[in-house]
């Protein structure tokens, strides 16, 4: 079980159970859009997100993406929100009759060694300091080329991350994911 001190933001209940099975920490559900009236709720986590930093896990559809999006935006530029984004998996929760309206599985539908690989770098403090910025991005052709929307978009699908990311949370994800290295090589790899 991984040991997680910032708290871990999911969407329902399902998923936090899920999550709960994976990490030992403090997760708190929004009850899907219930987050939009809970001015409680709002207020704890921009003052967690401002003190230490919180962990946003949503669904990687419109839904999801949604929510993360409107705790950004209460939340303020001090805050330390990290955005963990699990892959586009086409299916359905065994606990429901039919698929959601993107199709999409959800936090609890996926696999735990994936929510765990995801969580893993929140586990140990890391002393690379180095980010990746935008320039990285222009050197490996990701921006400012012909193909870049589409090289992005490879990259995202290699990395097992939705295709709907922009650049600024690609670089996010970059930084927050992996090693300063690890970005570099993969981007490597993704440019040859």
């Amino acid at each position: 079980m991984l040991k997680i001190d910032l708290p871990i933001i999911v969407e329902g209940k399902y998923d936090k159970m899920k999550v709960s099975s994976i990490v030992e920490g403090n997760i708190i559900e929004t009850k899907g859009f219930g987050i939009f009236k809970s001015t409680q709720l709002k207020e704890y986590l921009k003052r967690e997100a401002c003190k230490n930093g919180i962990i946003v896990l949503t669904d990687s559809d419109k839904a999801g993406f949604k929510i993360r999006s409107y705790i950004k935006s209460f939340c303020g530029e001090r805050a330390k929100i990290y955005n963990v984004y699990l892959p586009e998996v086409e299916g359905k929760e065994r606990r429901k009759k039919k698929p959601s309206s993107q199709g999409l599985l959800g936090v609890e539908g996926m696999e735990r060694e994936l929510i765990e690989k995801n969580l893993q770098r929140f586990t140990k403090e890391s002393t690379d300091e180095r980010r990746i910025t935008s320039r990285e991005l222009f050197k490996f052709k990701l921006t400012g080329s012909a193909d870049s929307a589409q090289r992005r978009k490879t990259l995202l699908i290699k990395m097992g991350l939705p295709t709907a990311l922009n650049t600024n949370s690609l670089l996010k994800v970059l930084n927050t994911s992996m090693t300063y290295d690890e970005a570099i090589k993969l981007m490597q790899e993704e440019k040859e």
